[in-house]
């Protein structure tokens, strides 16, 4: 009876003893560092499964589970943290309170998972892939099973709620735009609306009735549970790939393809080493998505075909290129822009070719449709309209699309051709030019008619002088209260139908000067009225040489520029020691006040004014009779209107120079953070300060942070703009928006305009764009190559 003991003792403990092997316990205060070799990464009891730090080409480290015997050490979950992938050097540590902390390699904490309900005592990374926290009493606190990347392992279940996202793109593990999920009892692929980020558009389902479960079992099947009892499979059982020599896994690629794949564990040929697909959603993934709210599969403008995989491969067509050349899932702009004049729609079908693309189609959002129609007729009808790019025929229908085109496609089942709009001689050249060429038969014709415009306007030019002279002399006999002597013959203004304001009126419109709207270079502004509505008034106050230069640089020249991004000047006074200065009034304050306030503005309205700034920046170097250098861009000098249209304002510190000369000299010096480092080497300037003042104010647009508003981990200040820099180098852009949904939903664009600021930002002012190629590269209109580093420190993000 004695010896039966031991026996009985075993089967006894056979059930526990069998558990310790399936799973590898983690006590608290264990750790793992990033890059460190020292430091082994926590396996599961068959080594199939590791949980550590593994280094991507970037030469970051992500935080994941991996299948540890593969060579390919596939990943199968990841933490979603803003801080993963993260710095070498940084650790990750298992805690009581907090489950896993990250601290990164300069000190700073992050939780990488939600709550935890309970005092973490342990850690388990059991065989099947699932990385578990429990408490003293092996109570489950917490389980990546619960918590789906982009992948699904044999026995994993998906509930109601729970969500398979896509990552962005290859080695880029921020959060793509595709999802998996259960939806009103049916399995469903959804794709973002990058422009709202609060909508979704489905391109395929697997349709179930009340279904309440997604299941992956450990034959690598996948259905849907109902709630009858029947399940409807999404994938069948692979009888010739057994589990027991086979891996699995369900995963949602960046390319929206779902996949269900297996590996062998043992593979007898270097051949059989590697992950195959046994089933897609969808089928033709091109073909699939149709929505009307987002660019597709691929970027805007660009044709999405099928590899012989079946995965989609993504193209330009002819005369375009991508923008992102690293990118190939990026939007694809023209070489050479196809641009309308402001009110046209008709072109000459001389300057433009057609390029027919059959089986291709790039459907919805046509802005006009034709039937009957013959293919001539929808070639025709899409040349000599500006608007066209693209004509779709099919079925002896037309229809014409415009910038941008979405969802394009390319396909032996696809029955449309299209006809791809290009201008002329566009092989000439693989970049957008500021210019376009002017076909030979047209240049004689053209002269002409410039010739004519060019005498026309100065004709009407000296005659609105001469009326503004005439005008000027009866005004200034007529006015009585101007002291005597006050101002010189030769000072005379020309003022381009401007008000000449009394300082006694404009005294009484502001109520005494009363109201102070801000201080302005050399001024302050006041709030006042007169019988048009609300005005801006500034006083400047200091009167000395340079202040009257400024003074009349800002009539005489201010008076003549008129743009929508530019504050209107509406009349000014110059009565004895008085010099003021009337604006149209802007109801919604300054930049600096809702970009730095309580409220994040939108990410939308903030992409809106960056535009617009751009664009008056790019009329005062480029548009107007005499190029301004406006020399002090920042958010406090640009202005918002009642719809919150942005207009650059403070010309005080502008410097004019002729269209001949590129630089001038000036002894102002504009505000600390913005102003361009070549500008303290030398006194002379040129436009590419506001060019370096634009990018640091683009990083604030983007971040709604203050240029040097920011203290590092160690306490000190950084600059935003070598922040930023570090975060693009390591794709971490999300970091800059931090939980701004909105603006993480608009990666790509994102993306351009961190790459536009960089390049504003570049050390050396002859690497820095105009600012007419600044905007075309905002626009899409032009490509963004990758920008180098303008300093070269260390990191930050």
């Amino acid at each position: 009876m004695a010896s039966l003991i031991p026996h009985l003792l075993f089967l006894f403990l056979m059930p526990f003893l069998v558990n310790a092997q399936s799973n590898s316990i983690i006590n608290t205060g264990s750790f793992l560092i990033a890059g460190d070799v020292s430091t082994s990464p926590w396996l599961s009891p068959s080594k199939d499964f590791a949980f550590g730090f593994r280094e991507l080409e970037n030469g970051l480290f992500l935080l994941c589970i991996w299948y540890n015997k593969l060579p390919e050490k596939t990943v199968v979950w990841f933490a979603r943290h803003d801080q993963n992938p993260a710095l070498r050097g940084s650790k990750v540590e298992l805690t009581a309170l907090d489950g896993l902390l990250l601290r990164n390699s300069r000190g700073g904490t992050s939780k990488l998972i939600g709550l935890v309900s309970g005092t973490v005592a342990s850690a388990v990374m059991n065989d099947t892939g699932n990385l578990m926290l429990k408490d003293s009493d092996s109570m489950l606190l917490w389980e990546s099973f619960k918590h789906p990347t982009d992948t699904l392992l044999p026995t994993q279940k998906m509930e109601i709620n729970d969500i398979l996202s896509s990552y962005k793109s290859h080695q880029n593990y921020s959060l793509g735009k595709f999802r998996f999920q259960l939806w009103k009892g049916s399995a469903v692929l959804n794709i973002r609306n990058l422009p709202t980020g609060n909508m979704y558009v489905s391109y395929d389902t697997i349709r179930a009735t009340n279904g309440y479960e997604i299941i992956f079992d450990k034959d690598g099947v996948l259905y849907i549970m109902q709630r009858d009892g029947n399940r409807v499979n999404i994938s069948e059982p692979e009888g010739d790939y057994p589990a027991d020599i086979h891996y699995y896994k369900v995963t949602l690629n960046f390319d929206g393809v779902l996949t269900v794949s297996h590996y062998p564990k043992n593979p007898t040929t270097s051949s059989n080493a590697a992950w195959r697909d046994f089933k897609k959603m969808p089928d033709n993934i091109c073909m699939a998505m149709r929505g009307e709210l987002s660019s597709g599969i691929c970027g805007y403008n660009s044709i999405c075909t099928l590899n012989d995989d079946q995965r989609p491969r993504c193209k330009c067509p002819t005369g375009y290129s991508f923008m992102d050349l690293n990118d190939t899932y990026s939007n694809c702009v023209a070489n050479i822009p196809q641009i309308c004049e402001e009110g046209a729609r008709n072109s000459t079908d001389d300057l433009y070719s057609l390029q027919e693309l059959p089986n291709t189609d790039w459907p919805m959002l046509d802005y006009e449709r034709y039937n009957p129609f013959n293919a001539e007729e929808c070639k025709k009808a899409c040349l000599l309209d500006c608007l066209c790019v693209v004509a779709v025929y099919r079925d002896n229908t037309c229809w014409k699309k415009k910038l941008p085109l979405s969802n394009g496609r390319e396909d032996s089942k696809e029955i449309s051709v299209s006809f791809l709009k290009l201008r002329r001689n566009t092989s000439s050249t693989g970049k957008p030019q500021d210019g376009f060429p002017i076909p030979e038969g047209k240049k004689n014709q053209q002269t002409l008619i410039v010739v004519i415009s060019v005498l026309l306007g100065c004709s009407l030019f000296v005659i609105l002088i001469l009326a503004s002279m005439i005008c000027w002399g009866f005004i200034s006999c007529n006015k009585k209260k101007l002291a005597a002597g006050d101002i010189q013959p030769s000072e005379s203004f020309e003022s381009n139908n401007l008000c000449q304001f009394t300082y006694k009126e404009l005294r009484e419109a502001t109520n005494g000067f009363k109201e102070e709207l801000g201080r302005g270079s050399c001024g302050i502004v006041y709030k006042g009225r007169i019988k048009t509505g609300v005005v801006a008034v500034k006083q400047l106050d200091r009167v000395f040489e340079d202040s009257e230069k400024e003074f009349r640089t800002e009539v005489n020249v201010i008076g003549q520029t008129h743009h929508k991004n530019l504050v209107r000047l509406l009349g000014y006074c110059n009565e004895g020691r008085y010099r003021i200065l009337v604006y149209e009034f802007m109801s919604n304050g300054t930049l600096a006040d809702l970009l730095f306030g309580d409220r994040k503005p939108s990410w939308n309205l903030r992409t809106q004014i960056a535009y617009g700034i751009a664009r008056g920046l790019m009329y005062l170097h480029e548009e107007c009779d005499k190029q301004i250098i406006h020399c002090d861009i920042k958010p406090q000098n640009v202005l918002l209107d009642e719809h919150y249209n942005a207009k650059i304002a403070d010309f005080g510190l502008a410097k004019l120079l002729k269209m001949d000369q590129s630089r001038t000299e000036t002894g102002i010096r504009g505000t600390k953070g913005y102003v361009a480092p070549d500008w303290f080497r030398s006194a002379q300037v040129t436009a590419k300060v506001d060019v370096y003042s634009f990018g640091v104010q683009l990083l604030e647009i983007i971040c709604c942070k203050r240029n040097g508003d920011m203290n590092d981990f160690e306490g000190g200040q950084e600059l935003l703009v070598d922040w930023a820099y570090d975060c693009f180098q390591q794709g971490r852009l999300d970091v800059l928006v931090e939980e701004d949904l909105e603006a993480m939903d608009d990666m790509r664009r994102l993306e351009t305009f961190v790459m536009v600021a960089i390049w504003c930002l570049q050390e050396d002012p002859s690497q820095r764009p105009t600012m007419k190629r600044v905007t075309w590269m905002l626009e899409g209109i032009a490509p963004v190559s990758v920008p180098p580093n303008p300093n070269p420190f260390t990191s930050n993000c």
